[in-house]
């Protein structure tokens, strides 16, 4: 009896932990998005579902994408729930079209504060009380640049008997977005037709058809047949209803059966306002059709044109495969024009002919066995890059900092061997000179694979760039190449051991090759340029300081190493060199590897907190003393080295940083890296020309706290505790 009666009060305490634990149920922030959990009732009952949400709330500019994203990729959720519990699939609301600052459409997505909501079930044997609910997430944020965004979320949710209520803050805003969410209705009929390249829309009033007149349509397509970033056109089609001309894509299939997606209008597709997406599944009903049908069969005509387009569309992957296979041959041959590998194409070659004994047959049998040496060289490069690929391409890859960075530091590595700072590959040419003069096929053979081990430290401006075009290949294509480039590398072997004669025709090795390896070298920097410009945008300013640094450290390991060991040099020499270039090299690493942007679970207690930078002007502080606040304003320049000093020292104080948290001061950011004249008045008005400069405004008093250009963790918080005694907190 008593365990009766204390149940349903047990299950109201779990009730309202659970409500007011999912106030601050875990949230977590990227550079530019923050993403926590929402759902639309306080509880739910066994076996019953309840609908929650992801909400991502992005920073002004930034966007994530929907389930066809046009360019980067959809958001991705991972439960790990307790058993019996089913989550279903995300339920896309209607999407809209992401352009960049030049008005370039770059894809189909989201901005501001998005709810993305789904479907979670209870097992019918759930049992009464509180339960635990676990998801990654996993996004890509972008605006003139991307990063990689996830979130290790929870969310606390009671099982309880009763009915639940709706929840107060999310449960409206919840059920209108999945009301909203695009579907079909009885008031249109949409039909589709497709030719070779363009595929039409018709969408009609159904019967009498609403009044509603809707604007600004667009189809976001759920596949690959229509070309998200191109323009769709709109014409009436004289019934009150409308034609949308749609370009295919190029990866559109031949056999594409059906058009799938959702059609949009700006003020909706009800009066109110209200159903923004219409959801379109209809099968294409034959040859592109006019604007006025008639009746009767296909015209030759538009048969034709139908034929001409999916031949067009079957032929383009293959010609552009055909132009890579090409590109690449080129590229192969080019590689023996480099200094490491063109000097001993005649050695070589001589030497297969005085192990065939100048017979004829076995001149050729080399130059094929050399071949094939070379293409299995090839053939495992590519086999690495299937594996270490992933299938998610080189774009995704360029997106984690990281792989940017150490891309970054093998470019210049690259660069500077060919600028001659020092000489790479040099041992493994002795190496092949050894191996070219043993006797027998299998001499042959390892000089195959050598020969292409000696041509890759020369040839990173064309490895580069098949690395680039292939890690986004299928494995047959991908394999494709490399077999292209290795033939291009072989092919001269190949030939002068059929015609050794021609070894006389060569030109001669001399100074041009010196010349035309240093000019390899500048496609090399123009990368490691590129590279740098990418982590400008993934890490912060900090950060990115440490990469530039790093280079410059790394650079230098690089120069000790081809000052200390170049030829001739002693032991002892050499050893310096080496060793030079580890210490320097790994304190250039480990002072410019880039922090992984990751989001962060809820702070933990105790955890120490960060600061949040917002930007300083005159009407910013006034509001905040306004409210009552207290405002801590830095003015900095990216050129003032004294500046970033004081921030490193001052704000990495985990004092400092848990007085600012737990009083709410309110940190603003004066950037005079360029000029400001706002900035300049500022710094006039207390009889300031430079910076840095930093002061604190406290509630109640006129004027503030003055600062002293060089700054310590002591000296900001006794400003605090001798002008805000209450703001400062006990050092832990």
């Amino acid at each position: 009896m008593l365990r009766r009666l204390l149940l349903p009060f047990a299950l109201g305490l779990a009730t309202l932990f659970a409500a007011s634990a999912a106030q601050a149920a875990t949230a977590a922030r990227t550079p530019h998005v923050k993403a926590s959990l929402v759902a639309a009732d306080a509880s739910v009952q066994p076996g019953k579902p309840i609908t929650l949400a992801l909400r991502l709330q992005h920073d002004p500019h930034w966007h994530t994408y929907w389930q066809n994203p046009g360019t980067g990729l959809p958001t991705e959720l991972k439960w790990d729930l307790p058993p019996g519990w089913q989550a279903g699939p995300i339920q896309w609301p209607a999407p809209i079209l992401l352009k960049d600052k030049s008005g370039n459409v770059v894809g189909n997505g989201y901005e501001g504060d998005t709810l993305l909501p789904l479907t979670l079930t209870a097992p019918a044997d759930a049992k009464p009380g509180p339960v635990e609910l676990k998801v990654a997430a996993e996004w890509l944020e972008c605006e003139a640049i991307c990063v990689p965004g996830s979130a290790k979320l929870t969310f606390p949710l009671t099982v309880g008997p009763d009915a639940p209520k709706p929840d107060a803050t999310w449960g409206g805003k919840i059920r209108s977005t999945v009301a909203g969410l695009p579907r079909t209705d009885a008031n249109w009929k949409v039909t589709a037709a497709r030719d070779g390249k363009n595929a039409t829309l018709t969408v009609t009033p159904a019967g009498a058809g609403p009044t509603h007149k809707p604007q600004g349509l667009h189809f976001f397509n759920t596949d690959t047949v229509i070309a998200y970033d191109q323009p769709q056109t709109v014409t009436p089609d004289g019934r009150g209803g409308f034609v949308l001309t749609l370009k295919l894509s190029d990866e559109a299939p031949a056999d594409a059966k059906a058009l799938i997606g959702v059609l949009t209008s700006t003020n909706g597709w009800h009066a109110q306002g209200t159903l923004r997406g219409l959801a379109v599944d209809t099968p294409f009903s034959g040859p592109l059709a006019t604007l006025a049908p008639t009746s009767g069969g296909t015209s030759s005509a538009q048969q034709t044109s139908a034929a001409a387009g999916t031949a067009a569309a079957a032929a383009g992957p293959a010609t552009s495969l055909l132009t890579m296979l090409g590109l690449a041959f080129v590229g192969g041959l080019i590689l023996n024009l480099m200094p490491c590998v063109f000097p001993v194409i005649g050695i070589k070659i001589l030497g297969f002919v005085n192990q065939a004994g100048h017979e004829r047959a076995k001149v050729i049998a080399h130059g094929l066995i050399f071949t094939v040496g070379v293409l299995l060289s090839f053939w495992v490069l590519a086999g690495l890059l299937t594996v270490l690929g992933g299938g998610r391409g080189w774009g995704y890859q360029l997106q984690i900092p990281g792989f940017v960075f150490s891309v970054a530091i093998v470019m210049l590595v690259f660069a500077m061997s060919l600028s001659g700072v020092f000489e790479f590959g040099l041992s493994a040419t002795a190496v092949g000179g050894n191996l070219q003069m043993k006797s027998g096929y299998a001499g042959t053979f390892f000089t195959g694979i050598l020969a292409t081990v000696v041509a890759t430290p020369c040839s990173a401006p064309f490895l580069a760039t098949a690395l680039g075009a292939t890690l986004s290949l299928a494995p047959v294509e991908k394999f494709a190449v490399f077999t292209a480039i290795g033939l291009g590398l072989s092919t001269p072997y190949l030939l002068l051991s059929m015609f050794p004669a021609a070894v006389k025709i060569l030109p001669r090795p001399g100074a041009w090759m010196e010349t035309f390896k240093q000019l390899m070298a500048f496609p090399l920097y123009a990368t490691v340029a590129y590279l740098v410009w990418v982590l400008a945008g993934q890490t912060s300013d900090e950060g990115f300081r440490g990469v530039l640094f790093g280079l410059v450290l790394v650079a230098m390991a690089v120069w000790i190493y081809g000052r200390w060991t170049a030829p001739g040099a002693s032991a002892g020499r050499a050893r310096f060199g080496v060793g030079g270039l580890i210490a320097v090299g790994a304190f250039g690493l480990w002072l410019g590897w880039p922090q992984q942007m990751e989001a962060n679970a809820q702070r933990a207690p105790g955890a120490v907190p960060e600061i949040v930078w917002q930007p300083w002007s005159p009407e910013a502080v006034a509001k905040l003393r306004d409210e009552g606040r207290i405002v801590y304003v830095d003015f900095t320049a990216r050129w003032c080295a004294t500046c970033q000093t004081n921030k490193k020292l001052v704000f990495s104080s985990s004092d400092v940083l848990r007085t600012f948290d737990e009083k709410k001061i309110v940190t603003l950011r004066a950037d005079w890296t360029n000029q400001d004249s706002r900035i300049t008045a500022e710094l006039a008005k207390y009889q300031r020309a430079a910076v840095p400069f930093n002061l604190i405004w406290i509630p109640g008093k006129a004027d503030p706290v003055l600062l002293p250009e060089v700054l310590t963790p002591g000296i900001v918080l006794d400003a605090l505790k001798q002008n805000a005694p209450g703001a400062l907190v006990t050092a832990r």
